[in-house]
């Protein structure tokens, strides 16, 4: 199987790009051996020492590394990904690590809180996809919308910009009602 890696704006943080889908959920984040009980693609690449994070997603998987060079890790990962996917075996045994994530929201706000989901989802979304991320809208309250950002968004330097010049900037422009937005963990 040809797998393609790609760079990421976060210099930690590597996406391996596979010629097929390996997962139909949500995108699934794993930061440690515990959370990945249901998935042995993500328990053998946290095994590998320097691998902090594992995001699997549709057709990549996005690495972040804690320490080494990705010269000297990559070699690793390209292999353990590669038996894997000839194994056949699935990439996320189990639905459970896909739940959808519920938005805490006053009843008042639903309209509003419809909107944002709408422009996350089909805006947003496929765009922090593109760069091995993943990001989740997990609160709106007075107008401030609280969201989480998962695998190569994660502790990215240009986090903090992604947020604030471009989902703020579309958000503000559809929804007036948006003050700000901001991240959570």
């Amino acid at each position: 199987m040809f797998i393609q890696t790609e760079s990421t704006p976060n210099p930690n943080s590597l996406k391996f790009v596979l010629e097929k889908e390996i997962y139909e959920g949500e995108a699934v984040e794993f930061n440690n051996q515990s959370q990945a009980e249901n998935s042995l693609l993500a328990q053998k690449l946290l095994s590998i020492d320097g691998v902090e994070k594992i995001l699997i997603f549709k057709n990549f998987i996005t690495i972040n590394k804690s320490k080494y060079s990705w010269d000297q890790l990559k070699a690793s990962v390209l292999h353990v990904i590669s038996d894997f996917i000839s194994s056949g075996l699935n990439a996320v045994n189990d639905a459970e690590n896909s739940v959808f994530t519920e938005v805490d929201y006053d009843e008042n706000d639903k309209e509003i809180v419809d909107a944002i989901s709408t422009i996350i989802s089909k805006k947003v979304k496929p765009a922090v996809a593109q760069d091995g991320g993943d990001i989740n809208f997990v609160k709106y309250n007075e107008g401030i919308v609280f969201l989480e950002l998962k695998g190569s968004c994660a502790g990215c330097p240009s986090a903090t910009i992604t947020l604030k010049n471009g989902v703020e900037n579309i958000l503000k422009h559809h929804i007036p009602e948006i003050k700000r937005v901001e991240q959570t963990t």
